[in-house]
């Protein structure tokens, strides 16, 4: 099983590596990084790369596709290479998934007309805007398209892709082995639950233009 992780400058690393971390995990998984071009593509902040081993043209037909999201995603959103790329991959993928704004970039694709998605909280109206209905749900499956919310949901995400894959047992055991166990100091990881001046905050640094959510 090949799992294909698409990078480009500005993707969220933790969109990326979250999912990666267990996936990668599964028994006989092949796990490639891939982009326009191979090297190093750095992060949102610029402060961290990883590396693309393999062009998009040399990954053709992975199993599994993921895609990460980023605020640069409005621009990997509108580059042709990455949607054509995206459109022949989903061809012949068993799952094709997002995290976070990534979903924007396979609506852009094409890949999620009319479909049930998720992705930021502060993205679903452009999400809606692509002919998707968005949803507040922190992970969604609608057939074979997988998209998880903001950043963190990846994990779950992947949980859930590798107890469909794999069956629960593989899935708790990964799930025991990486210790993933949230135990957050704070309650406040949704907007319904986060104090209503920060989310009113990040609306308005939203509605002046392109946020910082991943």
């Amino acid at each position: 099983m090949q799992i294909a992780v698409l990078l480009y400058p500005g993707f969220t690393t933790l969109d990326a590596v979250g999912p990666y971390e267990l996936l990668a995990r599964l028994p006989g998984a092949e796990t490639v990084f891939v982009a326009k071009e191979t090297g190093p593509v750095r992060n949102d902040q610029g402060s961290l790369a990883l590396v693309a081993d393999r062009t998009l043209a040399e990954v053709p037909a992975p199993d599994i596709v993921l895609v990460p999201g980023g605020p640069d995603a409005r621009t990997a959103m509108n580059d042709p290479e990455i949607g054509t790329w995206l459109r022949t991959a989903d061809e012949t993928s068993t799952w094709t998934t997002s995290v976070c704004t990534g979903s924007l970039i396979l609506a852009a694709a094409g890949l999620l007309d009319g479909r049930r998605a998720t992705t930021h909280w502060l993205a679903h109206e452009e999400l809606k805007a692509l002919g998707v209905e968005p949803t507040g749900e922190r992970v969604v499956f609608d057939g074979k398209y997988v998209t998880a919310a903001g950043v963190s949901s990846g994990i779950d995400m992947a949980l859930h892709l590798l107890g469909r894959i794999a069956g629960d047992e593989t899935a708790q055991t990964i799930q025991l082995l990486t210790e993933y166990d949230p135990q957050p100091p704070y309650d406040a990881g949704s907007p319904e639950k986060a104090p209503a001046a920060i989310v009113a905050h990040w609306r308005g640094e939203r509605a002046e233009g392109p946020g910082s959510e991943g």
